[in-house]
This record gives C-alpha cells, structure tokens and sequence, in this order.
C-alpha cells in the first residue's frame, strides 16, 4: 500500500514537471516537444491505472458538492488531455509521423492549442482541490498558516496577471489559430511564468475546496471526504 502511495505521487510529480516542459515550446523545440507529449500520454495511463479504484467508486455512494466539483474537473482535465494528445499525433512529424494528418491540420491545430492550455489550467484546478487535504494533517501555527496563504495568494495574483498579459483566454476560447512564443525569453523566466500561472488556478481549486468545507460545516455536515 506505501508503495502504491509513493507511485502514485511520483506519477503525479512527472505529470506536472512535464506539463511546465510541454507548455514551454519555446525552451524544448518541437522534437522535445512531441516526445514528451508521448511521454505525458504513458504516464496518463499509468495515472489512471493506478487510480482504478476512482473509476470503479463512480456510481457508487453519495455525490456531495465537493465530489460533484472534483469528478466534473477529473473528467473535464481527462477529455481535454485526450484532445491534446491526439491532436497532437495528427501533426507529429518525429515520434509518430505514421499518424500525421489523421485528423484535418488546420482542425488539429486549432484544437491542440485550445486543449493544451484548457489541459494546463484545469490541472491547476484539480491539484488545488487536492490542496487542503495535503496540508491538513500539518502542525503549523495560525501566524503560519496565514504567511503561507498570503505567499500563496501573491504568487496567485501574479499568475492571474500572467494569464491576460499573455492572452491566454484568446486561445482558450479558439480567438487565436496560433500560438505566440518568446523565444528571446530566458528559459527560467519561461518556466517560472507557467509556474505562476499553474500556482493561480491551483489557489482557485483550493479556495473552492476549502469553500464548500467550511459551508458544510456551517451546516452541520460531516467533513469531506478529501481524497
């Protein structure tokens, strides 16, 4: 069972170090790119294989507003994943070339580059749900506890910023066919922008986690079920 644990947290480790790599194009070139895409698709696998359990609980019990929120973003951050790989092998020139053009270019592209940041974003979300179960087991202080949420909150608000200076909402939304990539940028600067912004959706998942906790014990209820 520890072993599992430990697994799992690895695979969930090289899932967001390698997401930050996948979103910085401009720092890896499109060879790295396109592997690590097959890369994140494998270990994706491994993920959800080792994750079994969730799939098999899904009809099962209770659906409270913090499971409604966490299988909603699950699923959302599953399919837009999906998207992304396989539009992505529709334009592979190095790792699979025997799937290019499976899908119309131009579709594919369009899709890959909406799904990658909707890919990014929501994994922000779904590690930020996760957050409140993380930390609450730790023994810190209220003065603490407050300097780490404040540092959180800043470090947020600065990805919040990042996000429309870059104009990530036109690619989201398919307003831009094309992505626009900094290459006079410095590789640390790169990654720790995607960092930021990755950081500013997490406090968004967390915030709603610890919503809806402290609602339901306003009301009374037992505390989530924080898995």
């Amino acid at each position: 069972m520890i072993k599992k644990t430990i697994m799992k947290k690895t695979v969930d480790i090289c899932m967001t170090v390698l997401l930050l790599c996948l979103m910085a194009y401009q720092v890896t070139g499109e060879t790295l790119h396109e592997w690590g895409g097959i890369a994140m698709t494998v270990l994706l696998i491994v993920h959800h294989i080792l994750n079994i359990k969730w799939y098999r609980s899904l009809f099962k019990g209770k659906y409270n507003a913090y499971r409604i929120v966490t299988t909603a973003a699950n699923t959302l951050l599953l399919a837009s994943i999906l998207l992304t790989a396989l539009c992505g092998m529709a334009m592979s020139a190095h790792a699979v070339p025997f799937l290019y053009g499976m899908f119309p270019i131009s579709f594919a592209r369009r899709f890959h580059l909406a799904m990658s940041f909707w890919s990014f974003l929501l994994m922000g979300v779904h590690l930020g749900l996760h957050i409140p179960a993380m930390t609450a087991g730790l023994k810190k202080s209220g003065k603490v506890k407050t300097a780490i949420a404040a540092v959180f909150a800043l470090i947020a608000g600065a990805g919040f910023w990042l996000f429309m200076k870059n104009g990530i909402p036109n690619y989201l939304f398919f307003r831009t066919p094309f992505a626009f990539f900094d290459y006079e940028k410095a590789a640390i600067l790169v990654f720790l922008e995607n960092l930021a912004i990755l950081i500013a959706f997490a406090f968004i998942g967390a915030a709603t986690a610890s919503l809806i906790k402290a609602v339901n014990r306003k009301k009374g209820g037992y505390p989530l079920p924080f898995r």
